[in-house]
Order: structure tokens, then C-alpha cells, then sequence
């Protein structure tokens, strides 16, 4: 019984010691990416938000919860952000014009109903704006996304619409100049005509572009234009090719995760952009051993 107890004992300190030096690992790694990105990460560079659903059925890699977003819209409000729109980004990009403190862009693809009916009574409690890149051909068409009156109250209040292309096709797979070219063009006319504003700037569906998307894009006229890539903003990059800082990617999203894509981006992007090429590459084993949050 004696005998028993102190193996109990033992097992019980190892163990004890082994959470204590965990900690201390975690501690350790966490005071490191602070200095890091304190270190690396400029002061003019600018994040950008991507979003898609926020609502609390949907438990798929592309939705984030109310609570969640509540959360990170409450973090944003209490720590001295200040949303500004796609517009005021590209106009600082290229004339380095000036900005608030601590300006972010908040956007949203596809343009889901639960953007109106959960995501838009929340940017409202913390006096947020947002960017919401629509799909023209599924606004009024289908259950899941916006009808143009949920979305003429959201630009009464400030809420910028602007073009997530006309029916989602991957431009890279389109067949044709002429596909790419409805795509571009009869969106931004169909947006134009239904909210009475110049559309000038595009998300590329799944982010997929290349140097001849580009072109057509500007010849459409757009004035800028966002990818998926991770990264932040700043002056000089290339403005038909904006990275941002996808707020969705696995199934469990997290306050936590949310603050160190924030503000770990320039720590993480890197790790995401070579675990994607490992990915692409055939070798997931070796991507799974990268983690980014």
C-alpha cells in the first residue's frame, strides 16, 4: 500500500513538472512572437479582414460564430482601431495619404444574409464599417444571401458593397476572355445600377488571379483589387493583388487565434504561404507539422 503510494507520488510530481516545463515552453514561445512581431512587423502596415458567415448553425471552416465575432469586434473597438474602406486603403497605397490610427478594413465575401441579420448589428454596437464583396447574380436569388433591401439598409448606415464577380467563377478557370469579361463587367454594372455608386473594387473568388486577370481588371475599371493571401497592406504593394488576414480556415475559431493573426501576421503569413506550397506540392504529412493559428 506504502509502495503504491509513492509511485503515486512520483507519478503525480513528473507529471506536475511536466505541465510546469510545458507552461514555461508556451511562455517562452508566446514572449518570443511579441518580440518578434514588435521587431518585424512595420508600423504602416495595414490589416485587413476577411470574413464570410457569421452565424452559429453553419459549422463549416468558412463561418464564424456571433459570440466570436462580437468578441473581435469588441477587441478592435476597445484597442483603438479604426475601420476604414477599400478606397481610403488604396488612396494611402498609392499617394500615401493619411489615415486614422490604427486603421483596418474589415471585409466580408459572397455577401450571406447572416451578414445583415448578425454580423451588421454588431459592427453597429462598436460603431464598426465593413466591406462586403457580393456575388450580384445571388443577391435576391437564393435563400442564403442578401436581398438588395437588406442591403440598401446596411449602406444607409455606412456598409461599402462592392464585387465579388457575377455568378463566383474561378477566373482562372474561366474558358474565354469573353467569360472573364461578363464576369467582371456585368457585375460591376448590375452593382451600379441596383445601389447608385461607382463599383470599384473586386475580391477575386477563392482569391485566384493571374497577370491577365489583372489587366482585364483594370480595363474593366476597377481601382483595386483583393486576393485570400495572407499578409497585411502597405505602401507600395501592388494594389490588384492585396493580401489579407483570413479570419476563418478551420472548424474552431478562437479569440485567441483571431488576436495572433492579427498581430502575429507578419510571423504567420510566411508559414501559411509555405504550408500551402507543401500542400501543393504533395506533401501534407510535412505541412501538418506547421502550424499557424
Amino acid at each position: 500500500m506504502y509502495q503504491a503510494q509513492q509511485r503515486g507520488c512520483i507519478i503525480l510530481s513528473i507529471f506536475r513538472k511536466k505541465v510546469f516545463v510545458k507552461g514555461i515552453v508556451i511562455a517562452a514561445i508566446l514572449l518570443v512572437l511579441a518580440v518578434i512581431t514588435i521587431l518585424f512587423t512595420p508600423s504602416d502596415s495595414i490589416p485587413v479582414l476577411s470574413y464570410h458567415q457569421i452565424n452559429d448553425k453553419d459549422l463549416n471552416p468558412l463561418t464564424v460564430s456571433t459570440s466570436e465575432f462580437d468578441a473581435q469586434m469588441k477587441y478592435l473597438s476597445e484597442n483603438g482601431y479604426h475601420t476604414i474602406s477599400p478606397a481610403q486603403l488604396i488612396s494611402h497605397l498609392e499617394d500615401n495619404t493619411a489615415l486614422p490610427d490604427k486603421p483596418i478594413v474589415i471585409t466580408f465575401d459572397d455577401g450571406y444574409k447572416d451578414n445583415y441579420q448578425n454580423a451588421f448589428p454588431i459592427l453597429q454596437k462598436y460603431h464598426q464599417n465593413a466591406t462586403i464583396f457580393l456575388i450580384s447574380d445571388y443577391v435576391n436569388t437564393y435563400e442564403k444571401y442578401l436581398t438588395w433591401d437588406q442591403i440598401n439598409e446596411m449602406q444607409q448606415y455606412g456598409i461599402d458593397f462592392e464585387s465579388h464577380t457575377l455568378s463566383h467563377m474561378v477566373l482562372t478557370e474561366a474558358k474565354s476572355d469573353a467569360e472573364l469579361n461578363a464576369q467582371l463587367i456585368k457585375s460591376k454594372e448590375a452593382l451600379e445600377w441596383r445601389l447608385g455608386k461607382k463599383i470599384e473594387y473586386i475580391a477575386y473568388p477563392c482569391g485566384n488571379y493571374n497577370r491577365h486577370i489583372i489587366e482585364l481588371t483594370k480595363a474593366a475599371g476597377y481601382k483595386g483589387a483583393f486576393t485570400v493571401n495572407f499578409g497585411r497592406s502597405k505602401v507600395g504593394d501592388p494594389v490588384y493583388a492585396l493580401d489579407r488576414v483570413p479570419v476563418f480556415g478551420c472548424n474552431s475559431h478562437t479569440y485567441l487565434r483571431f488576436r495572433l493573426r492579427l498581430k502575429c501576421t507578419q510571423i504567420f503569413a510566411p508559414l501559411q504561404t509555405f504550408k500551402t506550397n507543401l500542400i501543393q506540392n504533395n506533401h501534407p504529412f510535412l505541412a501538418r507539422l506547421i502550424w499557424v493559428p
